[in-house]
């Protein structure tokens, strides 16, 4: 039989005769694993899932005119969007806003494509139903309880050129009220309608079909499931390729979201730290039970001529041992912890990063090994003549 065979067999057999206080060591060693890399699944995801999460509260980013004699267009606000990584843009929602009258009432219209509002806009509340055919509006809680306006509802929507001196109706359409918004916010002011309705309005549709150019846009709110620093650098790129366009952040919104997750990445270091160093006192309080525990049989093993040395491998190998078995088990239930806890608390699942396993093992035997080492070199101290007096 080899030494390492040899060697194997006999830490097996003595974890073996003592089941008991090594199941109490490998089960600590698991759920430190676990906790390890659980935490650790969940704090490489957490800027995903939070940004995820965040994007139901608003846009993080605007475009605006680069200088003031610039006008917005679709096509512009399309070349500034390509800079942008398709797969971290949630959505795209333009607007243009024009005054206009309803019931003899002066009200702000914000003319936009209701697809990338319903995308960068989650949190509107609608009552009735989104605009989904021509000459349907949206209108804000506050512009209908003033004017009277119900689901349902058709009503006189006029426009007046601000450059006419005159100050007579340009154009005029009946609209259907097709819902009601409602956010508890200044969305509430406004009346909603398509950039399409609003060509029509101001009779600009001609126009834009004959050039083939969109008509003006004032903004365009952008969703970018994206940290602070990647959407500084699509910034950067947007403001050298595009001068025409004017990217910047929604600081109340980028500001809360880094907060966030630098207090939830900050919190989850800190329970896997304390979690770690639980699991060291586990193992060392156990390892230095089977030393006092197994004194004799060091000072019968000593007094046959065994070296220090031979003593520390074998209570070190039993330890790594259990470490390996920990961080394997760690791993398997890790990443379950971290898919339950994801799917709890964001409602979406994460995939298994490989990088975990050899991760979890390793800071596990290394935790286990620095949990033995003081009770097992105190082992080394034991005295053959004294632990024998007496046999």
């Amino acid at each position: 039989m080899s030494k390492r065979k040899m060697f194997f067999k006999m830490i097996t057999a003595s974890l073996m005769r003592r089941r008991s206080r090594m199941l109490v060591a490998l089960l600590a060693i698991a759920v430190g694993g676990t906790i390890l890399s659980g935490l650790i699944t969940i704090y490489r995801d957490v800027p995903r899932q939070m940004g995820a999460q965040m994007r139901n509260y608003g846009a993080n980013m605007i475009f605006v005119p680069g200088e003031a004699d610039t006008k917005l267009s679709l096509e512009l606000i399309d070349k500034a969007v390509s800079f942008i990584d398709p797969g971290n843009l949630i959505g795209v929602t333009p607007y243009r806003y024009e005054t206009v009258r309803i019931h003899e009432q002066p009200v702000m219209v914000a003319a936009t494509n209701f697809e990338g509002a319903r995308a960068t806009s989650p949190y509107w509340l609608i009552e009735g139903e989104w605009p989904s055919a021509k000459d349907e509006i949206l209108v804000g809680q506050n512009i209908a309880d003033t004017l009277g306006l119900k689901v349902g509802t058709t009503t006189a929507v006029v426009y007046t050129d601000a450059e006419d001196d005159s100050n007579t109706p340009n154009f005029g359409i009946d609209m259907k009220v097709s819902g009601i918004l409602e956010t508890g916010g200044s969305e509430e002011e406004y009346v909603y309608m398509s950039l399409e309705d609003m060509a029509d309005l101001t009779g600009e549709s001609a126009d834009i079909e004959r050039t083939g150019e969109s008509g003006r846009i004032d903004l365009a709110e952008l969703s970018i499931s994206a940290s602070g620093d990647v959407l500084s650098s699509y910034i950067e790129k947007i403001e050298t390729n595009v001068p025409e366009v004017s990217p910047r952040l929604v600081k109340r919104v980028t500001a809360s979201e880094t907060a966030v997750l630098t207090k939830l990445q900050s919190l989850v270091l800190l329970v896997t730290i304390v979690v770690l160093l639980l699991t060291m006192i586990c193992v060392a309080t156990t390892m230095n039970a089977v030393v006092t525990e197994r004194r004799k049989e060091i000072g019968l093993r000593k007094a046959l001529g065994a070296s220090d040395n031979s003593i520390v491998a074998e209570f070190m190998g039993e330890g790594l041992l259990l470490g390996l078995i920990g961080g394997i088990l760690g791993v398997i239930l890790g990443f379950a912890f971290a898919q339950y806890v994801s799917r709890e608390v964001f409602s979406s699942s994460i995939s298994f990063p490989a990088l975990l396993v050899p991760v979890t093992i390793i800071v596990s035997i290394l935790v286990t090994g620095l949990a033995c080492y003081f009770p097992v070199r105190s082992a080394t101290e034991v005295d053959p003549a004294l632990v024998l007096k007496g046999e």
